[in-house]
């Protein structure tokens, strides 16, 4: 039965956090960082994916990197799904529901080049950077600065992410 107005859910009712934000803030920002939280997961994954089938020369510096990756992208997870929370929202619960709202790729290969993985996640990076922005967007639109401040600092880092694989990606004939 769909929800009518002035009506509540039960995880509304037993989950619901007091904010000032309204309801409509709740619903579209929740929504956005429940969105961002699926990309951050699978972007983990893929990170971690890649560090555990790192091979070749550089061996050892790209595991190492993958790997502190893979640790800032995963301490994002909670804060993402606990900001939600706190402006009355709730977040993900299941790696299907993961599943069905990443706008990340897997990749299920069982080979990927050293060189491929980086570019790969590079561009994965800077696709959850525009992702974030949009819904740092969003957040300003209901004048949640908290939220948008948060995105703001994970923009940054993500954006040192990006750049970092760039750099170890690019060219040789280029450095």
């Amino acid at each position: 039965m769909a929800n009518q107005p002035g009506t509540t859910t039960v995880a509304q009712r037993f989950l619901g956090t007091p904010t000032d934000l309204g309801a409509e803030a709740t619903r579209d920002i929740s929504a956005g960082l429940a969105g961002l939280l699926a990309d951050v997961f699978a972007l983990y994954l893929k990170t971690k994916n890649f560090h555990w089938h790192m091979s070749g020369p550089n061996f050892r510096d790209y595991h190492l990197l993958l790997d502190e990756q893979g640790d800032q992208i995963f301490a994002m997870t909670d804060a993402i799904a606990e900001r939600a929370r706190k402006i009355g929202g709730t977040t993900i619960r299941s790696i299907s529901d993961i599943a069905g709202r990443q706008r990340i790729l897997d990749n299920n290969a069982a080979y990927v080049d050293p060189q491929d993985m980086l570019a790969e996640l590079q561009g994965d990076n800077k696709q959850l950077v525009a992702e974030m922005r949009r819904v740092h967007e969003l957040c300003d639109e209901y004048a949640d600065v908290a939220t948008a401040s948060l995105i703001e600092v994970w923009i940054d880092e993500t954006e040192r992410r990006s750049w970092f694989l760039y750099e170890s990606c690019r060219p040789t004939a280029l450095r």
